[in-house]
């Protein structure tokens, strides 16, 4: 039988051979008599936390359904939700805060059988899309494509149980045109083989900007939004329904003409910041060859206010949306709207990010020497700081050449005990990394615990080690400090060695 290992505490599940939950979504429904039903589709980082949001709606009570697949990969996150564990891991108190109001509440269940798309009032869909790249050994990009077969299977999932005036909401990032050219004929075409009409569902795409972190909930909730519609009656209602999720006396909710228009925006907002960190990490190099810290450069720089979102360098790009986005917006001109013309800028913005660790990486042998049979310990393995989620986590790159030159490796991250794509456990106890007394310290994420005094203090009760900050965690005060002991560089900083 299929298991699912729980990525927060390494709990194994059996997968159930028998994928209906019928009876279990009936009682549920049975107990929140009378409310709206919201139906998520995907309990990853996006969708499980859309989930909390809608079950504590300002101005609705609504029961919520988390879907996701019974598979090796997600079967936990639906488990491990009814079992009261949110599957999320983030330096933000109100998930928690959410989370049990939900449980008083009892409007929150999570399941595998799409039987509740027969339920759904509203259906959220935040399901992964991604993009299968071929690239080099130097993490050169060389080719893409876009398979929407998965996606497509999950929009009819929905057509084929869903009610025939349901509101479905896209909130995937997808490529520009998928509303109307692939969601839009999927449901039709479901609802006419259950001899059911087509003009009165709903349909239409608000992408979300989920940031992970401090702020998750109110990167939801608080967060300027941009929705629209398959049609003005479908963007009337989506305005309806975000407003009792959405705090609009914080943010504005801005209706764009058609959903091709919210589908480019997303694209061309994340290829707007990949471009913009690819920029950094060139100049990073630059900053090396003359010996200048670029974190300095970059400071003076954004007094000016017009240069004031100026990124600093970094190990590279990481996560779900700055690694692909650029891509999907190219590949939509070419396939969908029939350009022979592509996204230069973009697509070259995305393959610099990903060379990003292969620089870090000669940079550190530049530096430190050979590590062959030197102890290296990793303080941290996410993405991004204070927050469990290594998906496209550029320390994957700078970990495997690690390894491939023989070193002894340590992994240390607070919010993350098991790394699901390289199935590797992680230790959350600092201490114990740290007392394998490492040759090198590699600062590979900027979770905040990593920066307080007190974890300042144990790695200077350490014998004499090298740091390499791949992200300029440090400030020039700690970096006085740790000098007194310790050899350390930051990756963009060339004046310091």
């Amino acid at each position: 039988m299929k298991q699912s290992v729980n990525a927060i505490n390494n709990k194994i599940y059996q997968i159930p051979s028998e994928l209906d939950d019928t009876k279990n979504l009936e009682d549920f429904l049975e107990r929140n008599s009378g409310k709206k039903v919201i139906v998520v589709q995907g309990l990853g980082f996006v969708g499980a936390v859309m989930a909390l949001v809608c079950a504590n709606s300002f101005s609705e009570d609504y029961a919520v359904i988390g879907i996701d697949l019974p598979n090796e990969n997600t079967y936990w996150k639906i488990k491990s939700i009814n079992e009261g564990i949110f599957p999320l891991v983030a330096d933000d108190p109100k998930i928690d805060q959410f989370f049990q109001k939900s449980i008083e509440k009892g409007n929150l269940y999570a399941t595998y059988d799409p039987n509740a798309y027969k339920y759904a009032d509203i259906v959220i869909v935040d399901i992964n899309l991604d993009v299968q790249k071929e690239s080099n050994k130097e993490r050169v990009l060389e080719s893409f494509d876009v398979d929407l077969t998965g996606f497509k299977a999950a929009m009819a999932s929905i057509g084929s149980k869903c009610k025939e005036n349901v509101l479905i909401l896209v909130e995937t990032t997808v490529p520009p045109g998928t509303s109307q050219l692939v969601v839009k004929p999927i449901i039709e075409e479901h609802l006419l083989k259950r001899n059911l009409r087509t003009d009165k569902y709903r349909l239409g795409h608000s992408y979300e900007r989920v940031m992970p972190g401090p702020e998750y909930i109110d990167s939801i909730r608080e967060f300027p939004r941009v929705y629209s519609g398959i049609d003005d009656r479908s963007a009337d209602d989506i305005e309806i329904f975000l407003n009792t999720i959405i705090d609009s006396k914080k943010c504005e909710l801005t209706r764009l003409q058609n959903t091709n228009a919210t589908e480019i925006a997303k694209v061309l907002e994340n290829s707007y910041r990949a471009m913009n960190i690819s920029f950094a990490i060139e100049w990073s190099r630059f900053a090396e060859e003359a010996g200048v810290d670029l974190y300095s450069i970059v400071d003076a720089i954004r007094i000016r206010k017009t240069h004031a979102n100026l990124m600093y360098p970094g190990v590279g790009v990481g996560g779900y949306c700055l690694t692909k986005d650029p891509l999907l917006a190219s590949w939509a001109r070419q396939s969908f709207f029939g350009s022979n013309s592509d996204l230069k800028m973009s697509i070259n913005s995305v393959s610099n990010n990903d060379q990003m660790p292969i620089f870090a990486y000669n940079r550190l042998l530049e530096v430190f020497g050979p590590l062959e049979n030197k102890k290296l310990v990793f303080l941290g393995v996410s993405y991004r700081g204070d927050v469990g989620d290594t998906r496209y986590t550029p320390v994957e790159t700078l970990l495997l050449k690690v390894k491939e030159s023989k070193a002894q490796v340590y992994l240390h991250d607070p919010f993350i005990s098991f790394w699901q794509e390289l199935e590797y456990k992680v230790n959350s106890n600092i201490d114990d990394v740290l007392d394998k007394d490492p040759d090198i310290i590699i600062i590979s994420a900027g979770h905040s615990v990593y920066k307080e005094n007190s974890t300042l203090d144990k790695i200077m009760k350490l014998n004499p080690t090298k740091i390499f900050d791949t992200i300029g965690l440090f400030s020039n005060k700690q970096i006085k400090q740790l000098e007194k002991k310790h050899t350390i560089s930051v990756l963009g900083r060339g004046d310091i060695k």
